[in-house]
């Protein structure tokens, strides 16, 4: 312990074998001992006491649409990422899609890596694309550090990352099961989609009619079917229908390797409570009601949803109309899942290492970061403190993302972040943000 750098202490740590009074003592960015509460602090080390203030985690958040390059207009690594690290987030992965171009080839990815390498206020990591015709380019994209392979099975929104129909789909999770890889799925059938009534003007009745249940219920039947007969690792993206569960419940008793998530605004927002107009609520798959919020909460406390991640979704205010047949679909919260979930987990009689286990240890697990994800020996040293009693209301403008747009403003929350650190330096001290340190994450190799 002589060589210890660092000290974290807190009345209240979230660690694997549960919260506890304890001391976490750091040396080269990594936890190298979680400590009794009073252990004597080392010659040289420096000392960061917390007092009640709970020491978490770092948050890891697998589903993230940063839009650089090419819109970085609607957000960008600079911006996505010094919000993360103010919401207590040390870890993201960029999805393939909204940026131009996207990442479906190497070539992409390269040019994504190098635009993200000296914005990144937090850990970045990066997901492929699986499209049309790329069937060839997903083993170089995965050997090339690629977390796994998104898809759509129904339209994107953005003309250059098409869907990809069921003979598509099978041929793309074929070549990825050849090499162990994952595929990561938005799965709506677009069959129901386009059977559903057209979504037009201000009612989000409307909205949400045209985004039935039966759409998801059915593509994750069918995806269900196709990682059972091609032994392939799939896992659906932001869950918003609960009548899913029942069927991801059993396959994964059958054996099918599937994982799920879903996002805060799932969790904590409500279709009856989505005013007219107010299109900032608007994303795809739809907020539902306020029974099938109740279903998801079920799936989170029973672990058939493994986890909670933001799918920040931003765009710039004039794409925001007030016509929910028009308007860009999508939810920015990185600043705010944390105490979003929190607030609603308490409220039903969770705690924080509930939370902890769906917007960290999970997530990480799911890409195969074994360093990120817990408060143990030989993790890296990312933090998030939380003073987990306190609450604020949610003013657009202080949030640090691009487009100061959020489903989330005027809302009373509970749990502020009072600070962020990554591999032991303090990126976030509640009212700062520090310079960019950021390291770009590759897929473990095995």
């Amino acid at each position: 312990m002589s060589e210890t750098e660092l000290v974290l202490r807190s009345t209240r740590v979230v660690t694997p074998e549960g919260t506890r009074a304890a001391s976490v003592a750091v040396r080269d960015g990594k936890i190298i001992a979680v400590l009794p509460y009073d252990a004597a602090v080392p010659a040289g080390a420096r000392l960061e006491d917390f007092g009640d203030d709970v020491l978490l985690p770092g948050l890891v958040d697998t589903h993230v649409h940063v839009n650089d390059p090419g819109r970085t207009h609607w957000e960008g690594f600079w911006t996505a990422t010094r919000a993360a690290a103010a919401g207590g987030i040390t870890t993201l992965v960029d999805m393939p899609l909204n940026s131009l171009p996207p990442t479906t080839d190497t070539a992409n990815l390269d040019i994504k890596r190098e635009v993200a390498r000296s914005k990144a206020h937090i850990d970045v990591g990066f997901w492929g694309g699986a499209i049309p015709g790329n069937v060839k380019d997903l083993r170089p994209l995965h050997e090339a550090g690629v977390f796994g392979f998104k898809c759509f099975l129904s339209p994107s929104g953005v003309d250059e990352f098409p869907q990809v129909d069921q003979a598509q789909l099978a041929a793309a999770l074929g070549e990825i099961a050849g090499f162990g890889g994952l595929l990561i799925v938005h799965a709506e059938d677009p069959g129901h989609l386009e059977a559903a009534p057209e979504a037009h003007g201000p009612k989000y009745a409307d909205f949400l009619a045209s985004r039935p249940r039966a759409s998801e219920n059915d593509a994750v039947a069918g995806l269900i079917d196709l990682a059972r007969r091609l032994d392939a690792r799939v896992h659906v993206l932001h869950l918003s229908s609960a009548e899913a569960l029942p069927m991801i419940a059993a396959a994964r008793a059958d054996g099918v390797r599937i994982t799920v998530e879903t996002c805060p605004h799932f969790l904590t927002l409500t279709a009856e409570e989505v005013p007219d107009g107010a299109t900032e609520f608007k994303c795809c798959p739809p907020i539902r009601e306020a029974g099938n919020q109740d279903a998801l909460w079920q799936g989170l406390a029973d672990g058939t949803i493994d986890c909670v991640v933001s799918d920040h979704s931003p765009s710039t205010t004039d794409l925001k109309t007030p016509d929910f047949g028009t308007a860009w679909g999508g939810i920015s919260s990185l600043q705010l899942g944390l105490p979003a979930v929190w607030t609603a987990a308490r409220e039903r009689g969770h705690g924080l290492e509930d939370v902890v286990r769906w917007m960290s240890t999970a997530p990480a697990e799911l890409v195969g970061l074994d360093a990120k994800g817990a408060i143990a020996p030989g993790r890296d040293a990312d933090f998030a403190v939380l003073a987990p009693d306190e609450t604020f209301t949610v003013d657009p403008a202080e949030l640090q993302h691009r487009n100061k747009i959020t489903a989330y403003a005027g809302r009373t929350l509970r749990g502020v972040v009072r600070s962020t650190w990554l591999r032991g330096r303090r990126i976030n001290d509640g009212t700062t943000l520090a310079e960019p340190t950021g390291e770009l994450l590759e897929r473990p190799r095995a």
